[in-house]
């Protein structure tokens, strides 16, 4: 048998290590029992998916207009502070009905959590991967770089661009995901460090399989886990950020929902009307707590000794 051979053997015998074997029933059952018996993931996935669909369907759930503005039901409190049911949680200041912003809200906290997150993933995961593996210059001007950007504070770098250029939407979300990025390239190069020394690498090496396909097939899957937790941080670190920006002003503008707009328009109540800033303060808490909540489960729940 030639040297070739043989490498090949080793390599198919090695990268079987990364791939999973098929589901029987036994793994399902397994993987079924881990899922429902993990309390954060099940309470996390149901917050979050809660929050998903009153998002999805905030046209058809929200009761009136949220931009339509009605100076004479200014500030009428919530049902449960004996308000009535046209407004269930009440008006603020301009007559606005508060839950059809609260949902509309919602599209925007998950639209920016989740598009700040992809565009920070890419660019940490990226750079991470080709530092970790390359190693030398490349992961010298990698590092240098990650340094440079922790160096630099994220709301004021991010207060000092939105004032510049403006607070929107789309100012907001690229601002954001082009200065979170630094956690995933640190967690992706030194996760991407020990596994290119694994035997099943090696092998990968030793028939010739290019570059490319190295880290696509056998180094990025085992990095699943540690993307999911990095990823799930960085969008609940996204949202809150952004409640921050619109709180101080400078992030979405008026009138669009915003649950830190929302919180920053009733701060002038606070004392006479406290629900104006409790009702979107315990959403923001309760969606980046799902999130989290969510991002750890999917850990436990994927994590590789728990797959045979």
């Amino acid at each position: 048998m030639s040297a070739a051979t043989d490498a090949k053997d080793l390599s198919s015998d090695t990268t079987g290590v990364t791939a999973d074997p098929p589901l029987g029933p036994g793994r399902m059952a397994a993987l079924r029992g881990r899922i429902f018996g993990h309390a954060g993931f099940m309470i996390g996935a149901g917050v979050l998916l809660l929050i998903v669909l009153l998002a999805l369907f905030a046209p058809l759930l929200a009761p009136h207009d949220p931009y339509a503005q009605n100076l004479m039901m200014r500030m009428k409190p919530p049902v449960f502070l004996g308000g009535t049911w046209e407004h269930p949680l009440g008006t603020d200041l301009l007559g606005r009905d508060f839950l059809s912003r609260l949902l509309y809200g919602a599209r925007v906290s998950l639209l920016i959590g989740i598009v700040a997150a992809l565009i920070s993933g890419v660019i940490g995961t990226t750079m991470g991967v080709l530092a970790g593996y390359f190693d030398g210059r490349v992961d010298a001007v990698v590092t240098f770089l990650i340094n440079c950007r922790l160096a630099m504070p994220v709301v004021l770098v991010a207060l000092a661009i939105v004032a510049v250029f403006g607070g929107s939407l789309t100012v907001v979300v690229t601002v954001l995901g082009l200065l979170l990025w630094d956690r995933f390239a640190v967690v992706m190069r030194a996760s991407t460090r020990q596994i290119r020394s694994r035997e099943y690498v090696t092998a990968a090496r030793a028939i010739g399989c290019s570059v490319p396909r190295i880290v696509l097939t056998e180094i990025m899957p085992n990095l699943f886990n540690n993307l999911i937790v990095v990823a799930t941080l960085e969008m609940a670190h996204a949202i809150l950020l952004e409640a921050a920006l619109s709180f101080l002003g400078l992030g979405v503008q008026p009138p669009t929902p915003s649950w830190g707009l929302m919180v920053s328009e009733g701060k002038q109540m606070l004392l006479f009307n406290p629900w104006m800033i409790t009702i979107p303060g315990i959403a923001l808490f309760a969606l980046v707590l799902a999130i989290n909540l969510l991002g750890d489960g999917l850990r436990d729940v994927t994590a590789p000794e728990n797959r045979n």
